[in-house]
């Protein structure tokens, strides 16, 4: 079997492994259905599962990842929608201040990586912007179920308001939320995410 068949099936198993998880995540859902479509930036978006559904209700999404493959997964099932994918890392990347909303979800970052990207993230908010971060809560790892079981890419949402020391924000929603997770045997167990959605003043 030559390298382009392996190549070929590759593509088909990750376009249809997305299908499975298109969806956005919950708390993304909940927390920006309510905003009129401006420009979104989604700082680590993975496979792009939350780019897709902002650009699908009408968001311009700028998508940043360190991971081509992540992305190109995200693209093949983006269909051609408004989303700029950018093979970037979320730690250095940044931009000028004209987002509407700025993501992150589930970045995984030890504490010096993970406050440089949510900086770069809320920088690139304009003044009246929303950010939005959804986290692994650090209690997950004793009180949950799931996630990392490594405590240092873990944090609460206090960490994220510490990371953010110095900006002028309203905070919307600061703490940590339940997450039910389906279970092999039918039922199910809760994780815990941490939840932080601030809009950024002058």
């Amino acid at each position: 079997m030559g390298h382009m068949d392996a190549a070929g099936w590759d593509e088909r198993y990750r376009a249809s492994e997305l299908v499975w998880s298109a969806g956005p995540n919950q708390f993304v859902e909940a927390e920006l259905a309510d905003l009129p479509p401006g420009r979104a930036l989604d700082l680590a978006a993975g496979e792009g599962r939350n780019a897709i559904w902002l650009a699908r209700r009408g968001w311009q999404v700028t998508a940043v990842d360190f991971s081509q493959g992540g992305l190109d997964k995200g693209r093949i099932l983006a269909d051609g929608l408004d989303i700029d994918w950018v093979c970037a890392d979320v730690t250095t990347w940044t931009a000028a201040p004209s987002y509407d909303v700025c993501l992150l979800a589930y970045l995984q970052l030890v504490a010096d990586e993970r406050r440089a990207a949510v900086r770069n993230g809320y920088s690139a908010l304009r003044t009246g912007g929303t950010f939005l971060l959804v986290a692994h809560d650090s209690t997950n790892l004793t009180e949950g179920t799931g996630g990392p079981q490594e405590p240092s890419v873990l944090m609460t949402a206090q960490d994220v308001l510490a990371d953010l020391a110095g900006e002028t924000y309203e905070v919307q929603r600061a703490g940590r939320a339940e997450r039910l997770v389906p279970q092999p045997d039918g039922s199910t167990a809760t994780a815990y995410d941490a939840v932080v959605r601030l809009v950024r003043r002058s």
